[in-house]
């Protein structure tokens, strides 16, 4: 048995005896049972391909990482990924015992030569530690794994909201070097709730390549609170497909972080045909519009059920307020009058 054998087992036996704090190290703060999209970032140890990582993390279909990362949905799978590029995986998170972990995958299947360390370290980027991975598949000894034997990779992550707001919460691993302020400027996220979230008392608690909670803001929508899909939540810079991939969501600063949805113009997940995307009483499809006079009017994706596609007009006004820049000819009228018989009331008296 060599000395890297060794050392885990050591560490877990240490951990162990310590307490249950120090086995779930990545683990997310999440006080409640609720299940939510997560989002974690992989830092691709070599170069590879988005279907190699599709299929390290097991997520179902290649969109669904390209949304994520915001990529052309005609990208194709056998898309390069740099060495030391990170690609954002999403996946469904599951919350108890007071914290996340993903859901069902990923499953990693043990290799001649593997160990714990470095399927933790260099195979899943540190997102995971190799107690994590023991705990999370009822291993007692980490020196013992099988070749064949199914792991469970317990990605981190979290439901709970943040300073009142759904957030979507993304596991990100620290660059060396990195600050909170600079981790805070670049994903657009306060500085105070980054130090909270990870009980980080200054930028000295950041540590190189270890995953920390950051909360990305979610698009505010339409979608009602008894539609299938209704704890669904978009972060920045991303896209997803709901209502059996009918249809196709976007968030973006752009548009005043507000969802826009609109129809997918791929075929449904369960083989039917996609329903009607009309709004009731209207030829407007989800995600138009048309402007009258002073109103926008905007058929807006408010969820589904079952084989039906719920919708929602919004109406809008699309002039400026208070009317400014328009001229009241009643208003016009009355006070030329009244302009008018003064001079003529001062020219007689001046006479």
């Amino acid at each position: 048995m060599g000395f890297a054998t060794v050392i885990p087992g050591l560490l877990f036996l240490i951990c162990a005896t310590l307490g249950p704090a120090l086995t779930a190290a990545l683990g997310f703060s999440c006080n409640s049972t609720a299940s939510c999209h997560g989002l974690v970032g992989y830092k691709a140890p070599n170069e590879t391909t988005l279907a190699a990582v599709q299929s390290l993390f097991g997520v179902p279909h290649l969109r669904s990482i390209l949304g994520a990362n915001d990529l052309l949905e005609s990208t194709p799978a056998n898309a390069t990924v740099r060495q030391g590029q990170i690609i954002r995986i999403p996946f469904d998170c599951s919350c108890s015992n007071g914290t996340g972990t993903s859901r069902k995958i990923p499953v990693y299947t043990v290799r001649s030569n593997d160990i714990l360390s470095d399927i933790a370290t260099n195979v899943f980027s540190s997102l995971v530690t190799f107690l994590d991975i023991a705990a999370a598949s009822n291993i007692t000894n980490p020196n013992i794994i099988n070749v064949g034997q199914h792991l469970k990779i317990p990605l981190p992550c979290s439901c709970d909201p943040v300073d009142g707001e759904k957030v979507v919460h993304y596991a990100h691993l620290v660059a060396s070097g990195s600050s909170v302020e600079e981790i805070s400027r670049q994903f657009n996220v306060s500085a105070d709730a980054l130090l909270r979230l990870n009980k980080l008392a200054s930028d000295s608690d950041l540590e190189a390549d270890v995953a920390i909670d950051v909360p990305l803001k979610a698009c505010s929508s339409m979608i009602s609170n008894d539609s299938l899909d209704s704890s669904l939540l978009v972060s920045n810079g991303t896209y997803v497909f709901t209502a059996n991939n009918c249809v196709k969501c976007s968030c973006s600063f752009a548009n005043n972080m507000t969802l826009q949805c609109q129809p997918s113009q791929i075929s449904p997940s369960n083989g039917s045909v996609c329903p009607s995307m009309l709004c009731q009483g209207t030829d407007l499809y989800i995600g138009n519009s048309t402007i009258s006079s002073c109103n926008r009017t905007t058929c807006n994706y408010a969820g589904y059920k079952g084989q039906a596609i719920l919708t929602s007009l919004a109406n809008e006004s699309t002039c400026p307020a208070g009317g400014a820049g328009k001229i009241n000819p009643g208003a016009f009228s009355w006070n030329f009058l009244v302009t008018l018989l003064l001079m003529v009331l001062f020219l007689l008296r001046v006479q």
